[in-house]
């Protein structure tokens, strides 16, 4: 029974004051995003599993260890998505619009699965907000999508981050690279992880990128790819630091730094926090050219990132950044008898129709409960309704925070009485802030 009352492991509810906090997170980046021109997509929860295995990379922790996968009722190999890139890589393929005119610039918010084992930051489903953009090749573009990261992740009151950069070139040059990767592990083959040993002769790089703390300590004295990207790949990356610096967005250069997914190249970045210890990771991406003719269209440069929402809500609280204030009950109707019971259930269709935040007893409680019930609802009016009220029509609307009462019809013009109330109110606020010649229409 117990089992029927804990969520799995790996997997955490969202209680409304939290969900309140991923809503203005999501919305910061969706916004923040439209002002660069990236629009959403949405993509199944679930894919093809030679779709993730064919991007993501067979040498990889994630398809290697980490992805759900199962058969379905028609014998296919489906999998829930480990990320998002691939999902929208396949999306734009299958509807055309790289025909389109270029750059294309996308954006999604998916949940992702990911078999690992559960620690601060790090959970098997998790939320992701992404960019992807396809066409251009230039640094600029580079730049640009992390101008983006970085934007969003300070609008959110998160200041403390390092831009960690680097290149990994493209497959030309990353060719030599391997050659002398592969010699360097292999004099160090007999102290690798088994899974390392098997990565050896097909991707060397993976090792670079091992969670084993004896794999990692062999990888940091490995040959450095920077010391083998070719002339282009150079002058790629000699841009995007250009445009950095120009745009005033510092970075630290990490030559080790080659992220998880085999389908990268060239740049690769990251943003790290010290605030949350080894899990500091908020954002990751980079260039994946090669990407789009793996998965059988025409080459098209591609570039984008992924940002853990769930481990930026970490950052964020850490940072003491803020949120909005939830909009609370705006008037609770409190109703004694079966006819202002009645006559409250009608208001409040009325004021919410007319974007009133309106609560009524559903429960059938006493008075008192009532206003203890409004009290805890943080209403900012209330109006008691009784047989007395309802043969005067009139009722006298509380204001919570001032204490003061106010007589009000109990009619439809209710709606217009309430909302001048509250519109005074608002202009008096402003007033004693010191904002002269406030435009009233403002607040219409």
């Amino acid at each position: 029974m117990a089992l029927l009352t804990k969520a799995p492991r790996g997997t955490q509810d969202s209680l409304p004051e939290d969900t309140a906090k991923l809503r203005f997170i999501e919305a910061t980046a969706l916004e923040t995003a439209a002002l660069y021109g990236f629009r959403l997509i949405r993509t199944p929860t679930f894919e093809h599993t030679e779709l993730f295995d064919r991007s993501v990379g067979d040498t990889t922790d994630v398809v290697q260890k980490e992805m759900y996968t199962f058969i379905d009722k028609g014998g296919r190999s489906i999998t829930l998505r480990p990320e998002g890139t691939a999902g929208i890589v396949r999306c734009v393929m299958e509807h055309g619009l790289l025909g389109d005119a270029l750059p294309l610039k996308t954006c999604y918010i998916s949940n992702c699965f990911r078999y690992e084992k559960p620690q601060a930051g790090r959970w098997r489903e998790f939320s992701q907000f992404g960019v992807e953009m396809f066409g251009p090749a230039a640094p600029d573009a580079d730049a640009e999508v992390i101008a983006l990261a970085r934007e969003i992740i300070t609008t959110l009151g998160v200041t403390d981050i390092t831009l960690k950069l680097n290149s990994i070139g493209c497959p030309t040059c990353r060719a030599e690279y391997h050659k002398a990767l592969k010699e360097y592990f292999a004099h160090n083959a007999e102290n690798l992880c088994e899974t390392c040993r098997g990565r050896m002769d097909k991707n060397p790089m993976r090792i670079l990128d091992c969670k084993s703390p004896v794999c990692s300590e062999i990888a940091a004295g490995a040959p450095k790819v920077l010391d083998f990207i070719c002339d282009d790949c150079k002058a790629h990356f000699e841009g995007v630091k250009t445009r950095l610096t120009g745009a005033g967005i510092p970075f630290e250069i990490v030559p080790t730094l080659v992220r998880g997914l085999d389908y990268y190249t060239n740049t690769v970045f990251e943003f790290v926090s010290n605030a949350i210890g080894a899990q500091g990771t908020v954002c990751g991406g980079g260039r994946y050219n090669g990407l789009v003719e793996a998965l059988g269209g025409s080459p098209t440069p591609a570039l984008g990132f992924g940002m853990g929402i769930g481990r930026l809500m970490m950052v964020m609280k850490a940072a003491n950044s803020e949120y909005p204030q939830e909009k609370g009950c705006d008037i609770y109707l409190a109703p004694l008898g079966e006819n202002a019971r009645q006559r409250a259930f009608e208001l409040v269709k009325l004021l919410r129709a007319e974007g009133f935040a309106a609560e009524t007893d559903l429960m059938g409680r006493s008075l008192k409960a009532q206003m203890k019930y409004a009290d805890k609802l943080g209403a900012a009016y209330t109006l008691v309704m009784g047989d007395s009220e309802l043969e005067q029509g009139i009722g006298k609307l509380k204001n919570m925070k001032t204490g003061t009462q106010t007589d009000v019809p109990l009619s439809d013009s209710l709606i217009s009485t309430l909302y001048n109330l509250t519109l005074a109110e608002a202009v008096e606020d402003l007033s004693n802030t010191g904002l002269e010649g406030f435009n009233l229409n403002m607040l219409k």
